[in-house]
């Protein structure tokens, strides 16, 4: 009964449920980073919750997977706020907006489930799993989903919604600003991803310091495990 009691388990249980609340509590299309990305959160800390209830600790099933699981949802949060609302603030329209469910819906996705997947990130262990080498997988999906979406709209000129991000659209300034616009989100992805590795490591290294103060001081017993003075 003691993992039912344990912050960690239901932190992953609200970003589990918020996922589930913003994608299936209205119309959604896999045409969108926002949904795939929250898609993945989903089946990842669905697992980690399942995984924990089974196993009865606080751990984090291929804790590797974990980093990008992250590093996605912070894309997903980042350019939503900075890229499409310019910033604005995300909390009148949660009370006054037409739709509120929607907007609640959209609120989730794009804010809710990534900040609390950060807060596990930085609380929950195991920390330090991922080396630096995996920097670059990490930016395999978010550039390969441009690039699919550009290859998509090529090919199905017609498709639906054929460039979901203005960003992407090159039928007002080109495939070359397109092309430098791939080049900027790539420099800041690859930063994002520094930013998280570094402050994985932050964390961790707070932890053992934390640990070794706590530590009670061994103490040693007459005659053992010193030298007397003079030997």
């Amino acid at each position: 009964m003691a993992i039912w009691i344990r912050p960690e388990l239901w932190l992953r249980v609200a970003i589990a449920l918020a996922a589930a609340y913003g994608l299936f509590f209205m119309d959604n299309s896999l045409t969108y980073f926002t949904v795939q990305s929250n898609l993945v959160a989903l089946a990842y800390y669905g697992w980690a919750v399942r995984h924990m209830i089974t196993t009865g600790t606080v751990t984090s099933p291929a804790p590797r997977l974990r980093g990008p699981v992250v590093y996605w949802l912070a894309i997903t949060g980042l350019v939503a706020h900075f890229l499409l609302n310019n910033g604005a603030n995300p909390f009148p329209p949660l009370v006054g907006g037409d739709d509120l469910i929607a907007e609640w819906c959209t609120f989730a996705l794009h804010y809710l489930v990534p900040a609390l997947a950060l807060a596990d990130w930085l609380l929950v262990r195991p920390f330090r799993v991922t080396p630096w080498s995996r920097l670059p997988l990490w930016l395999l999906f978010p550039l390969g989903y441009g690039l699919f979406a550009e290859f998509r709209a090529f090919v199905y000129p017609d498709y639906p919604n054929p460039y979901p991000y203005f960003f992407l659209d090159p039928t007002r300034n080109g495939y070359g600003w397109v092309a430098q616009q791939f080049g900027i989100l790539a420099l800041e992805f690859a930063v994002l991803a520094a930013l998280l590795l570094g402050l994985d490591r932050l964390v961790h290294r707070k932890t053992l310091a934390s640990a070794e103060t706590l530590a009670p001081a061994e103490t040693l017993a007459p005659g053992k495990g010193s030298t007397p003075r003079g030997e």
